[in-house]
């Protein structure tokens, strides 16, 4: 079942194509037209609105920005629809509305729905909805890391499930392992280290700092340095409000106030005000008794004990010096602050045997846990590559290539530092230990070949789509864009591709940018993007072909002439074979 299916793009000011409206059909869509008339624009179009990079050379010259907007529909619950509504985008009757911006000065926007969202979550629909093929996969396909990821995404859960927790398996041994080779190389470093923590701590330790106790013995240094000073100031102060006894006639505040306190309250009845004044002057009587009081018992406690003040600042000495080596002039909190990091890290250092052991028993654990599932790995790869080749091969045999055969080759290579697959040690990475090629005998009698080595470029083109097809009948998607992978291919071979396009196009949307009559034939709808000059602008245009005009491209395609009679007779030829195989 399709459940989403691009039905058109409109493309505004990009590259060539000026303003044209890309209608494509829910089977099979072949985009044709001359060299250089932008036809590469279509797949560049549908990139941008599956989240592609935005580059702003892609700007028409002369605009603003590029723009390219997309109706795709996609029926509630499916997938896609899920994610967009969960972004805050809307389906207007099962139909989802992208657009994408691209400025001249490369700023780049999304929209879905009618929300602006970021181009990320494009790229993440465009997983569920679209596979793009060009001719720069069929240049991956070539990489054997390609050719297992290929291989993994046939094999499913099989492989999937494993290769999960291999990888965190993996993951974790390798930082168990940078821990350990940290440890054991860097062993007279923290042991050096480890020194210097024990003298540090054995210091403060000697001296037993307390929180705070810096500044409280610097007030106290402050007070004994100047005890005469203060009990001086104590006694003149306490003479001054309360009187000397050695002077009977001094006047002194107390008496001052308690004489002015009486004038006052004798005529107190009088006024409200005055007598608002006689009973501040009664507070300030009070006052000045109580610091008399006071000043006479501070006088009495004042230590001025010369041993007590060269014993508070000798312990002041080693608080300082603690400070300026461990606390970097903050006090005593950050040297114990300090202690209690260090005690922390010398524990660490001291127990380096412990943790070392640890780490080589857990370095051995990981490596059997991976040894385990590097070989069911390898057992399930090697159960679907027998699959997938005779997948693959079953295709090829409908792609005019009958006698071609795929197959795989799944290898190790030995390393005594390995894990054990198959009773040997061999290397291993993030995926595994299996090193996975693609084999190719293109006839009888040839050796199976990697096809970087043993494939023409059209026997690419034909592996590529046969790979495709297979995943379409396991792992689907809801549309699949073929960017000339008919590249290098002709005759009867060109014929059975586009008729294996067609075939595809009943389960899924199929569009293919082609040069080549016999694909293009096989499409349920042709457009022809056509290039015009005005003499100073060259534009292009998408034009969808019927009737005589679809006839008139496939004959220039054909013959590069339009009018040609025996071309317009091979192009209804054509036509009519297409039509009677479907």
């Amino acid at each position: 079942m399709v459940w989403g299916v691009l039905e058109e793009m409109r493309i505004r000011s990009l590259g060539v194509i000026d303003d044209a409206v890309v209608e494509l059909s829910p089977g099979f869509t072949a985009v044709t037209g001359e060299t250089g008339a932008g036809k590469t624009m279509v797949v560049t179009s549908l990139g941008l609105l599956l989240g592609g990079r935005a580059d702003p050379a892609l700007v028409r010259i002369g605009a603003a920005s590029a723009v390219v907007e997309g109706r795709i529909s996609v029926p509630p619950g499916a997938p896609a629809a899920v994610r967009a509504e969960e972004a805050g985008a809307e389906l207007d009757e099962g139909v989802l509305l992208v657009s994408r911006t691209v400025s001249a000065e490369g700023r780049s926007r999304a929209h879905l729905g009618g929300r602006s969202v970021p181009v990320g979550l494009l790229a993440e629909l465009a997983d569920e909805l679209v596979a793009v093929h060009g001719q720069t996969d069929q240049q991956g396909l070539l990489k054997p890391a390609r050719q297992r990821g290929a291989l993994d995404r046939y094999a499913g859960e099989a492989v999937s499930v494993p290769l999960a927790a291999y990888g965190e398996a993996y993951r974790r041994l390798r930082a168990v392992t940078a821990e350990l080779d940290e440890i054991t190389t860097r062993a007279r470093e923290r042991a050096q280290e480890a020194d210097l923590l024990r003298f540090g701590l054995e210091e403060v330790e000697a001296v037993a700092p307390l929180p705070g106790e810096d500044a409280e013995l610097a007030a106290e240094a402050e007070r004994l340095g100047h005890a005469e000073a203060l009990a001086s100031a104590a006694a003149l102060a306490h003479a001054a409000l309360a009187g000397s006894p050695e002077d009977p006639e001094s006047v002194d505040a107390t008496t001052l106030v308690a004489g002015a306190g009486r004038a006052l309250e004798a005529v107190r009845s009088h006024d409200p005000a005055l007598a608002a004044l006689a009973d501040r002057m009664g507070e300030i009587s009070i006052l000045l008794a109580d610091v008399a009081t006071e000043l006479a018992g501070y006088a009495d406690d004042l230590d001025a004990d010369p041993l007590r003040l060269a014993a508070v600042e000798e312990r002041r000495a080693a608080l300082t010096q603690l400070i300026r080596k461990y606390g970097d002039g903050e006090g005593t909190a950050a040297v114990l602050s300090w202690a209690e990091q260090s005690a922390a890290r010398l524990g660490e250092l001291d127990n380096d045997d412990d943790r070392i052991e640890e780490l080589t028993a857990e370095r051995d654990r990981l490596r059997d846990e991976l040894s385990a599932l590097a070989q069911r790995l390898t057992d399930a790869r090697t159960e679907a590559a027998d699959r997938f080749a005779a997948a693959v091969t079953a295709e090829l045999a409908s792609l005019a290539m009958p006698h071609a055969r795929v197959s795989f080759s799944l290898a190790q290579t030995e390393d005594p530092e390995g894990v054990e697959v198959g009773g040997r040690r061999v290397a291993y990475g993030p995926s595994g230990a299996d090193e996975v090629e693609l084999l190719l005998a293109p006839h009888p009698g040839a050796p199976p070949r990697p096809i970087a080595k043993g494939a023409s470029g059209g026997e690419l083109s034909r592996v590529m789509l046969a790979v495709e097809v297979v995943f379409a009948g396991v792992d689907p998607v809801p549309t699949y864009l073929f960017d000339e992978v008919d590249a290098g291919v002709g005759g009867k071979a060109a014929v059975e591709i586009g008729r294996r396009l067609a075939k595809l196009a009943r389960t899924a949307q199929v569009v293919v940018v082609t040069h080549l009559p016999q694909v293009a034939a096989f499409a349920d709808r042709q457009l022809l993007v056509e290039k015009t000059n005005d003499g100073s602008v060259t534009r292009s245009g998408v034009t969808v072909l019927e009737g005589e005009e679809r006839v008139r491209e496939l004959s220039r395609m054909l013959a590069g002439q339009e009018d040609s009679e025996t071309a317009r007779a091979h192009a209804e030829e054509l036509l009519a074979a297409a039509r009677a195989d479907g």
